[in-house]
């Protein structure tokens, strides 16, 4: 039973409808379909935007802001895996950990300007014990909204994965202190079955 649970997974990828997309569509994961669904709702990444890309191997959402902001735009990756380069000469990644404290020297030294936003697909290795793993991803979304903080023009946005749990509503209430408006999100290529949200922040207040 327990051996053909990869197979099983395996199978239900492929038939996954986000999944075959991104293969056709030549995107490097299924995750760029939740932001560009999110964007297209709610506007927060315009063309010619300069945006900070955290945890962005393998690049989905890279190529998803690309696209969006287009030539006149420019897009920053940072993970801690090394992101295979892709073809445009306005994004830009570099090999990073959101925690260091000194990865906000070295993203602001990159950036041609502030920031207009700031986005966060970063997931921590999940153990399995629902208590731990939802308090490593707040930690995580904690040090994105830090790095947003620090990199964000004026009026900017913020946009961040989060997992459902009792610790949720304080990081949302300290996100609302930053942004003038705040948005729990759940894209429609989200898979129902994932505790993952996204919260958006609009109108950095730069206080």
């Amino acid at each position: 039973m327990t051996a053909s649970l990869p197979k099983d997974w395996v199978r239900q990828r492929k038939r996954d409808y986000y999944y075959r997309k991104a293969k056709e569509e030549e995107y490097r994961s299924r995750a760029a379909y939740k932001l560009l669904q999110a964007v297209d709702k709610y506007g927060f990444i315009k063309p010619g935007d300069v945006v900070v890309d955290l945890g962005a191997a393998p690049g989905g959402w890279l190529q998803a802001s690309r696209k969006i902001v287009g030539e006149k735009g420019f897009v920053l990756g940072v993970d801690l895996r090394l992101i295979q380069p892709t073809s445009h000469p306005n994004v830009y990644t570099i090999v990073g950990d959101v925690t260091d404290p000194e990865i906000i020297m070295r993203i602001k030294t990159i950036l041609p300007r502030a920031a207009d936003v700031v986005i966060s697909d970063i997931s921590p290795n999940v153990s399995g014990v629902w208590e731990l793993d939802h308090a490593r991803q707040l930690d995580l979304a904690q040090h994105s909204l830090r790095i947003a903080a620090s990199v964000l023009a004026l009026n900017g946005n913020f946009f961040v994965k989060v997992f459902q749990g009792e610790m949720l509503n304080d990081f949302v209430k300290e996100v609302r202190e930053q942004f003038s408006t705040t948005k729990l999100i759940k894209p429609k290529a989200s898979r129902s079955e994932s505790a993952e949200i996204y919260l958006l922040g609009l109108n950095y207040r730069n206080l």
